[in-house]
């Protein structure tokens, strides 16, 4: 430690004016003018973007005598839609001097002042919309968070390219831990690893819940000063909304010390709160483009929307149990009010909803105990302290050492508590108890240790050691959730109004109030259902039978997600010709009652239906028949009848009838389901449909135009397969035909590598190499040895063959894989080559690599 210089913590980070340091990253250049278009300050690198420009000259001058007039017109029309404080516009491509080249542009307000900054703009015009929307629905097929985090970072690191892509989770107290991570192998992973609060300090912390995206395109760049550095008011220029804000040397030291050059950090934010990031790394300098950043930063956007709808729907859910437990024991104890001192009888109700392993009852000073609890001299003590906190609402804590003195001598089986209080004044509790949980936490190097004073003088120097530091937790239980906490309140407004007898009208007010929450569950749980879709939907309503495995769950809901594409497949099968009618009710039947299918009578001759008309009744009797398996007779045991015929002109006639379901009432509001039901056979067909509700069941009619129909000449048909229930994970796991290998993957769509390359790691590869294109493509066989290639034939305006030609060169089997299956146009050199019919399944992957590596499958 340097002489005179006190010892400290990382928390004087907080301290760092990083906002304001007066200097941008290189890769582009700032201007900022003041409210009547006179040019107030530069960034001193102005001259390499317009030549001649010389700072101190610019100074003062208006606007339009550095940038074209048109420019000066788009800025001026973007800066008047900006909305907020932390807004931000941008302008792709934009020609900022006539004949110049284009540049992306970001423009914000900042102390009154128009903040205009720019970079170079890049070849890259994807279609983002497009491309977020398929990142989108793959994180939407995720079946639980952790899978939904891990899609997460696979697609950032798909996207940006980064060595390491990683979702780091806020705690309360601002510490972090690496809950998910994709990384290039062989750099380590991070994965589980805590990261104190001074890591990223509260004033960090803050400027990423305002500007969502940070990026440091090399940590050894040297940063361009911004010229005045102060105004006439002698303030600096806030670059909170900055894009190309430069970096702190603290912070810069920081990465150094980690061995990373380059950075990229996207906010995820949830209900308005800094929930956490992704946190990019890059072991060299990076530079994305601004378009790729932004399309990064608004697919972090939808991820958080996401994210917010999943945490508030297991919220929703967790709460609806609890308010029917509460009922339970309010009525319970409403008929028998000894029950309230049956601290058994508490503790099996009480912890169906919040986990506890023991509850203790203190009423008018007796008590009882169910369960792990302290002892009665240590109850009386924790009931003394509880008495002296906020007095009429619920306290937890997960170390009730922190509240009692001496609570180590019990912590074994007593660790932490939740108590409710049941009486107006602080008096009377139930309390549920939870043992001691003693557990190591791994953090990325010693949060407590302290740091000297360095290189930066006055300024503090950052840890320098990353290496993994375990701490073993003793005294403290598993932390009572906010969720439980709520619970919590709801059985204590249950709780006080048994004992306290509370009035018939606090009793309808509740109800009321149950009601009101009741109807915006449904009305959350509606638009939770249309956002994450039919694959969600189907998920929630295949529960899997007690007993059986992940892997059958599994088998069984891809099994139905397949039964309802039978209706586009028996289309395309025969070349877009008629298809059978009757196989498209079987196949829908099939979607929803996999192993009932006898619940559904079909009658009727054999019909085939157009294309067209075919796809518009395959939608209408998907909405039966899922209208039907949530609330109709197929949702309780009944049938349904469906039966067709032809009357004189020609016209089919058919009819749906469910009986023996619940009674049914006409629907008091009409959804879209609805309304295909009852338009499209008439707007698509020019038909008729009719739907009515009477009480024993639903019943609907349509008419369907002759010339959308045509009655089969072969009555044989062939047979519909329906979904079987799944075999046992052992069968259904695929052969490891590619086990411990090392496979290029060559294919130019985002979405289509993923999926590929998942289908390859479940065949057993070591590792997945993928690439976007031929200069790509070529760059990996430089540096690595694959034992096996896969190539997309069509790479955008070019191909894969001379890919293939040095695969050949090298000895490397591989095999191609194109839309266009065995037709495809291979040149002489290589058509004996296998090709792949795309879509890729597991099952076909499987086949035609086993082919070329000569493994069984």
């Amino acid at each position: 430690m340097r002489e005179g210089y006190p010892r400290v913590d990382l928390t004087n980070c907080d301290k760092e004016p990083i906002h304001i340091l007066g200097a941008i990253q290189p890769i582009g250049f700032l201007i900022a003018l003041t409210a009547d278009w006179l040019i107030a300050r530069v960034s001193r690198n102005i001259g390499a973007f317009f030549p001649g420009a010389e700072p101190e000259a610019l100074i003062g001058r208006p606007a339009d005598e550095l940038i074209g007039r048109a420019a000066i017109h788009s800025l001026r029309n973007r800066l008047a839609i900006l909305r907020g404080p932390d807004a931000v516009e941008r302008i792709f491509g934009c020609t900022l001097i006539d004949g110049s080249d284009p540049f992306d542009v970001a423009l914000h307000m900042s102390g009154g002042q128009i903040v205009i900054e720019a970079e170079p703009g890049s070849s890259e015009h994807a279609d983002a919309a497009g491309t977020v929307r398929s990142m989108i629905t793959r994180l939407d097929q995720t079946p639980d968070m952790t899978a939904f985090f891990n899609e997460g970072v696979r697609q950032i690191r798909a996207l940006s390219g980064f060595d390491r892509v990683m979702v780091y989770r806020f705690a309360p107290d601002g510490s972090g831990e690496v809950i998910a991570e994709s990384a290039r192998s062989g750099i380590g992973s991070f994965l589980g690893l805590h990261y104190p609060a001074s890591d990223i300090p509260a004033q960090a912390r803050e400027l990423y819940r305002r500007n969502l995206l940070r990026v440091i395109t090399d940590v050894n760049a040297e940063q361009v000063p911004i010229h005045p550095q102060l105004d006439e008011q002698g303030r600096p220029l806030d670059l909170s909304m900055a894009t190309l804000r430069a970096v702190s040397p603290i912070h810069i030291e920081y990465l150094r010390n980690m061995g990373v050059e380059s950075s990229m950090s996207i906010s995820i934010v949830v209900e308005g709160r800094l929930w956490g990031l992704f946190a990019c790394h890059h072991h060299s300098p990076r530079c994305n483009s601004f378009e790729r950043r932004s399309v990064a930063e608004l697919f972090a956007q939808m991820f958080s929307m996401r994210l917010e709808s999943r945490e508030r729907q297991e919220t929703v859910e967790f709460e609806r149990r609890a308010r029917d437990i509460s009922d339970q024991l309010l009525g319970a104890v409403a008929s028998d009010e000894t029950l309230l001192n049956d601290p058994d009888w508490l503790s099996d109700i009480l912890t169906r909803t919040i986990p506890a392993d023991g509850v203790g009852v203190w009423i008018n000073g007796n008590y009882a105990f169910s369960g792990m609890t302290p002892e009665a001299a240590d109850f009386a003590r924790i009931v003394g302290a509880l008495n002296g906190t906020a007095a009429g609402t619920v306290y937890a804590t997960d170390c009730i050492a922190d509240l009692v003195p001496d609570a180590g001598g019990f912590a074994s089986h007593a660790a932490g508590l939740l108590a409710i209080p049941i009486s107006r004044a602080p008096r009377d509790y139930v309390v549920l108890f939870r043992q001691e949980l003693v557990r190591s936490v791994r953090w990325g190097g010693d949060p407590y240790k302290p740091v000297e004073y360095g290189p930066n003088g006055p300024r503090l120097t950052p840890r320098q050691s990353f290496e993994e530091w375990k701490e073993l937790v003793e005294g403290r239980s598993r932390p009572f959730t906010p969720s439980e906490l709520r619970v919590a309140e709801t059985l204590r407004a249950t709780l006080i109004e048994v004992v306290l007898r509370l009035a018939d009208e606090a009793s309808a007010e509740r109800q009321q109030a149950n009601e009101r929450q009741e109807l915006l569950i449904a009305e959350l749980n509606h638009r939770v259902r249309n956002i994450l879709g039919v694959i969600r939907g189907l998920i929630r309503q295949s529960k899997p039978e007690q007993g059986s495995s992940v892997e059958d769950f599994v088998a069984l809901v891809d099994g139905r997600i397949h039964a309802l594409a039978r209706a586009h497949n028996q289309i395309t099968d025969d070349h877009w010709g008629p298809a059978p009618f009757r196989s498209l009710i079987d196949a829908e039947a099939a979607a929803f009652l996999a192993d009932e299918q006898e619940r559904v009578s079909i009658a009727g001759p054999r019909v085939l239906l157009n294309p067209s008309a075919y796809s518009t009744m395959a939608l209408v009797v998907h909405e039966l028949v899922t209208n039907s398996s949530k609330y109709g007779s197929l949702s309780d045991g009944g049938r349904v009848e469906v039966d067709w015929r032809f009357d004189g002109d020609g016209d089919l006639l058919v009819r749906w009838r469910e009986r023996g379901g619940p009674p049914v009432k006409p629907p008091t509001r009409k959804g879209f389901g609805t309304t295909i039901i009852d338009r499209s056979i008439p707007y698509d067909l020019g038909g008729e449909a009719r739907i009515d509700y009477p009480p024993e069941g639903v019943e609907a009619r349509f008419r369907i135009p002759a010339r959308h129909v045509s009655e089969a000449r072969d009555q044989s048909g062939p047979a519909i397969t329906f979904p079987q229930p799944p075999p046992t994970p052992s069968r259904t796991r695929p052969r490891q035909v590619l086990a411990g290998k090392e496979v290029l993957l060559v294919e130019d769509s985002l979405i289509i590598a993923l999926d590929a390359e998942d289908i390859l790691s479940r065949l057993g590869a070591r590792s997945v190499s993928p690439a976007a294109n031929v200069n790509q493509a070529l760059q990996i066989l430089a540096s690595e040895r694959p034992e096996l290639a896969m190539l997309d034939i069509n790479l955008g305006d070019h191909n894969s063959f001379a890919i293939a030609d040095r695969l050949k060169e090298l000895d490397i089997p591989f095999l191609f894989a194109t839309g266009y299956g065995e037709q495809a146009q291979l040149p002489p050199a290589h058509e004996d080559r296998r090709v792949l019919q795309k879509p890729y399944t597991v099952e076909n992957v499987a086949r035609a690599v086993a082919q070329v590596v000569g493994a069984a499958v």
